[in-house]
């Protein structure tokens, strides 16, 4: 049985990450670490997993943890994790870490979109980028993998194969997304209070949204991405644009491209987020338009899903060469 310890266990994606864990078979939970609500029962945080982790206490994080622990999920705000990886890696235990610092390849990309400079750069070639669609093989061979953000997930699922065919210039690349409501984090703040989320739909962080970085790394950018807030609980639909260069159809050449992959789905039909809540799996679709010379792409996924616990868990289920699907479901919660 892998051991693992969740830093950020009482967050949303924490919570996520217990209820996947759960019924994984493979994995189990070592240690619960939240500073936040240290000292309290899980039961008292989250009572929707009170039978699947009775008499279990939130703690705060020392590194002795690792000592009896195989794997270390980390759902925790950017920056923390730079504080904490030296000591995770040389313990030679594997790492997940969903966080946004070790996701871009330099510290000045860093620096430019988060605001301050890169406490631990030696350490950024440690980590492999964390789509197992793309870097399934270096995945398997890591340490440590930095989960990719939830818009940029379903961005470049959407995305990356009609770039590496060819078929779009990624100079002219156009992304709007929306979001619901668990993606901004469990912290209460005004604009994600119900009065300002209920019946309203606000577009946020115009030009300057920090997911852009991911974005314009994977897809060859730049990219305008535009990300928007959705009153629901939670999934991101990503509707993407960019001109075409070159002939093909978009569709036939996402379902090439996915043919083989077990949590993306290519239909005809427009996907909605309704149909991979609670899941792991990306709903893609695309279109040439023959009148404006553009391609359209979208795609729907659960940022907790594919775009945050379920991709640490399918990280890590090739990191230990385990079942790819353990603990994991294609299956969205319908209605």
């Amino acid at each position: 049985m892998i051991r693992t310890t969740i830093l950020g266990a009482t967050g949303y994606v924490g919570a996520e990450l217990l209820r996947l864990i759960a019924a994984h078979g493979n994995i189990e939970v070592a240690h619960l670490c939240g500073d936040s609500e240290s000292g309290k029962p899980l039961s008292a945080v989250f009572p929707h997993l009170a039978l699947a982790y009775p008499n279990r206490d939130v703690v705060r994080w020392d590194s002795a943890m690792l000592a009896d622990s195989d794997l270390v999920l980390a759902a925790l705000p950017h920056g923390a994790s730079q504080r904490l990886a030296p000591e995770i890696l040389a313990s030679g235990i594997r790492f997940v870490d969903l966080g946004a610092d070790f996701r871009l390849d330099t510290p000045r990309d860093y620096a430019q979109w988060y605001g301050e400079a890169h406490a631990a750069p030696d350490l950024l070639d440690t980590f492999v980028y964390g789509i197992p669609e793309l870097n399934r093989s270096a995945i398997a061979g890591a340490q440590a993998v930095a989960a990719a953000g939830c818009f940029p997930t379903a961005a470049i699922l959407a995305l990356a194969p009609l770039v590496r065919a060819g078929l779009i210039d990624p100079a002219s690349i156009v992304v709007d997304a929306a979001s619901g409501v668990t993606g901004a984090g469990k912290a209460p703040k005004p604009e994600t209070h119900f009065d300002t989320v209920d019946e309203n739909f606000a577009a946020y962080g115009l030009l300057t949204h920090r997911h852009t970085a991911e974005m314009d790394m994977v897809l060859g950018g730049p990219v305008l991405f535009t990300p928007h807030l959705a009153p629901m609980n939670r999934g991101i639909l990503a509707t993407c644009y960019a001109t075409a260069c070159g002939d093909g159809d978009p569709l036939a050449i996402l379902a090439d491209a996915y043919a083989d992959e077990p949590f993306v789905h290519v239909s005809d039909t427009p996907p909605s987020t309704k149909w991979v809540m609670g899941s792991n799996a990306a709903h893609v679709t695309a279109r040439r338009c023959e009148r404006t010379g553009r391609i359209l792409a979208i795609a729907a996924i659960d940022n907790l899903g594919k775009g945050a616990a379920g991709q640490m868990i399918q990280c890590a289920n090739i990191m230990f060469g385990l079942d790819e699907n353990a603990g994991l479901s294609t299956i969205g919660v319908w209605p």
